[in-house]
């Protein structure tokens, strides 16, 4: 009585429970590559079955393969009996386009739409190639084709608000900027934009909206964290900002415009040349036409002593800016300093400034002699 009371085993003991064991979600294999591999057999044994061909392209181009995704899709329409192309071609349009291959891509959605394809993925597709690729306009005619198809399609608002963007309407953009967050509400880009462009306007009062709705949906964003420091710059916390573009940086080191504002709160604090340098080379990397950045960059490189690094980018200077007399000192001052760092066996002749150019007076006519005399 007193073991049962205790609960300690009797004579005939039940047995011993099983623990329970947590699944390793590591090696459970799903989605779309596991699927596609998994259709490699049946391939095998039927290599001409133009379905399974598709199936596998179109699984192939979900995992992130667009380049396998291409050779099925390309076998599919070799084999094909003509009818039905249109699917395939669209798929194949869209795995050039994830190549960036955009001319190609264009062209595959031309035979899609000649083939039947009629949905509105194509004019979206084909919309959104022209975006990536500059043509704003024809950007803004696919993507008003696909918002006839689909008036309430928040990709197509979405693009027709970068389209706008891009062409400096920024009124419109952020109307259908906003049209699309009112469909897609919790979409991090959509709110990025849109707190990009009100901190552009500098209205940091409805960047911060966009941008604290972003970063509660994604706190990993490093274009959110940029647009929330920017907005603090904006409204003088310099600080506070500083620690988002730095934050916005170890997310993300394609930020490049965190660098070049961490780069020019430095200069006006009067910081080491040294602690500029790195955020302007890498904000250049990006984009070499942020105002000022490379003029700022070579004087940096200039006090903290490189003279080599600093004479190059000041021949940047001088092929962007050319006449520039400044620049054009500058590359001459450098050089003949860099010059010296040279060993003398390998060191070139001492280069004079020439100066800017000087206009020759006319030449002045012989007056006529005196008393109307020839002249001796």
């Amino acid at each position: 009585m007193l073991a049962v009371a205790l609960g300690l085993p009797g004579c005939q003991s039940a047995p011993a429970e099983r623990p329970d064991t947590l699944v390793d979600l590591a090696t459970v294999q799903s989605g779309p590559r596991v699927q596609a591999d998994e259709l490699n057999g049946a391939l095998r044994q039927q290599p001409g079955n133009v379905a399974l061909l598709s199936r596998r392209a179109a699984l192939r181009l979900a995992a992130g393969q667009p380049t396998a995704a291409l050779r099925d899709a390309a076998t599919a329409l070799d084999l094909g009996d003509g009818d039905n192309e249109g699917p395939l071609y669209f798929l194949q349009a869209r795995a050039l386009r994830m190549l960036g291959r955009l001319p190609e891509a264009l062209a595959a959605a031309r035979l899609a739409a000649d083939n039947g394809f009629t949905g509105p993925e194509l004019p979206l597709l084909v919309g959104e190639t022209h975006l990536a690729a500059h043509d704003y306009p024809a950007a803004l005619d696919n993507l008003d084709r696909a918002l006839r198809l689909d008036p309430d399609q928040p990709a197509a608002l979405f693009y027709k608000g970068l389209a706008y963007a891009a062409s400096a309407d920024t009124a419109q953009a952020l109307d259908y900027l906003r049209a699309a967050l009112a469909r897609e509400p919790r979409q991090p880009e959509i709110l990025h934009q849109l707190a990009f462009l009100y901190n552009a306007q500098r209205n940091p009062e409805q960047a911060v909206r966009y941008a604290t709705r972003g970063l509660r949906l994604d706190t990993a964003s490093g274009a959110l964290h940029y647009d929330y420091g920017r907005q603090l710059e904006l409204k003088g916390v310099a600080d506070s900002a500083a620690w988002y573009y730095r934050r916005a940086l170890v997310l993300d080191t394609t930020q490049y415009r965190a660098d070049y504002r961490l780069a020019l709160a430095a200069g006006a604090l009067g910081q080491r040349p040294a602690t500029i340098i790195p955020h302007l080379a890498r904000a250049l990397r990006r984009n070499p036409r942020l105002p000022e950045a490379r003029a700022l960059l070579a004087e940096a490189l200039e006090a903290h002593n490189q003279l080599p690094a600093a004479l190059a980018q000041y021949r940047l200077l001088v092929a962007e800016n050319p006449g520039n007399a400044h620049w054009t000192f500058k590359v001459w001052k450098v050089g003949n300093r860099a010059r010296l760092l040279l060993p003398d066996s390998l060191r070139p002749a001492l280069l004079y400034y020439p100066g800017p150019p000087r206009a020759r007076p006319p030449a002045v006519e012989s007056l006529p002699p005196l008393g109307g005399l020839p002249p001796s």
